[in-house]
């Protein structure tokens, strides 16, 4: 077993898929009884709690009572909690739809494609976004995901030194859209209330408050200009806009021909 206090002094190796061992198997250590575990039941059930409770109410006895065993049955088939929160992360990259680049399907259907699929990733499973910037993100779904953005980005026709450039824009975009999208949900499930419940007492409180007055008017024009009847229909629409400016700003980069 590797301890956290060890692998805490070589961060930048510090990945569960760079251990260089085989998912373990067989029965439980010191039982000597099946546990009816594997790994992909223990991923499963981890991805099943973080969506319900959160990663702070997440721990590996919180797990083990879940899955009803011991907590060192569970330690059986991972060494740490970290390894087992990237195993998670790298378990809901596996339900994006990934296009094939070589199908002839413009590029530009693709991207967006893969863009929606990642915010909705995002919002489906909030505790995603703070693992993503925790982890090295080397697993066989995340790397595929990687690895398709990256075949979609050169059929754009950008020079090579700025398809890395273009990958940034929309896909921090995107991680920064669903990130704040997946909390303002979770916060209005918390709270008991639909989104546009919450956006509606959010809004009326706020106007009582006399030193937000012009904000709150000016922010009222936009998003009657905006239009939209829900807060999930204003959102898809920024959503789609701001998506829309990215790709024509890629177009705008490659009939320039400039390699900056």
């Amino acid at each position: 077993m590797v301890r956290a206090a060890d692998r805490a002094k070589r961060p930048a190796r510090t990945s569960v898929w760079l251990e260089g061992k085989a998912p373990r198997g067989g029965t439980a250590r010191g039982g000597g009884q099946p546990s009816g575990l594997d790994r992909d039941r223990i991923t499963a059930t981890t991805v099943r709690l973080l969506d319900a409770e959160g990663m702070a109410k997440f721990s590996m006895r919180r797990l083990a009572a879940e899955l009803n065993v011991t907590a060192m049955s569970v330690y059986w088939y991972v060494d740490t909690k970290d390894d087992l929160l990237e195993l998670a992360l790298d378990a809901v990259f596996g339900e994006l739809e990934l296009p094939d680049p070589d199908s002839g399907e413009d590029w530009r259907d693709q991207l967006r494609a893969l863009a929606t699929g990642y915010r909705a990733l995002l919002v489906r499973h909030p505790w995603v976004s703070p693992l993503t910037g925790t982890f090295l993100n080397i697993g066989p779904h995340s790397m595929a995901f990687s690895l398709r953005v990256q075949q979609v980005v050169r059929n754009t026709g950008l020079p090579p030194r700025t398809q890395t450039g273009a990958i940034s824009a929309v896909f921090q975009f995107v991680y920064g859209f669903g990130t704040i999208e997946g909390h303002f949900v979770q916060r209005c499930a918390s709270a008991g209330m639909s989104q546009d419940e919450y956006f509606r007492q959010a809004m009326s409180a706020i106007g009582e408050q006399p030193q937000f007055a012009i904000n709150l008017e000016s922010a009222a024009d936009l998003m009657e200009a905006r239009g939209g009847d829900t807060v999930e229909e204003m959102r898809e629409r920024d959503f789609t806009f701001a998506m829309e400016t990215l790709i024509a700003g890629i177009e705008t980069m490659v009939a320039r021909g400039e390699d900056r």
